[in-house]
């Protein structure tokens, strides 16, 4: 019954709603990572993903990478609080569909990212206990 805080959940790439497409594309490169955790003032406002990309801008990604990302983003991400059990983390990575979720504290703050390969290491760590 370990809290969500137990999953490794830094580091994460964060951006603003206001950068381009075509910057998002260049920090995902270069940051090597599947997703991006759109960020204002400390809150989550979205998630730029590699899907993203190419089922929302690919095919018209010259008209469309000067334009900013919250025109593209998943503007309503689904979450999980760092209080909440590792296994609910787990069953909303299962059931939304999403391999990436973030993670929020209790004033919804954004603290992090859980991902496949994060939970992998997190379960090999407590299945050796």
């Amino acid at each position: 019954m370990q809290p969500v805080s137990a999953i490794q959940a830094q580091p994460y790439a964060g951006i603003s709603p206001d950068e381009t497409i075509e910057a998002a594309v260049r920090k995902l490169s270069h940051e090597n990572v599947a997703c991006l955790l759109v960020e204002k003032d400390g809150q989550l406002v979205g998630v730029f993903s590699d899907r993203d990309i190419l089922n929302k801008a690919a095919l018209e990604y010259d008209h469309v990478k000067d334009q900013p990302i919250w025109q593209v983003m998943n503007a309503d991400p689904v979450f999980v609080y760092d209080t909440d059990s590792a296994a609910a983390a787990l069953s909303v990575m299962a059931v939304s569909g999403f391999r990436h979720v973030p993670v929020l504290n209790l004033e919804k703050k954004l603290v992090g990212i859980v991902s496949p390969q994060r939970v992998c290491r997190f379960l090999r760590e407590h299945s050796q206990e």
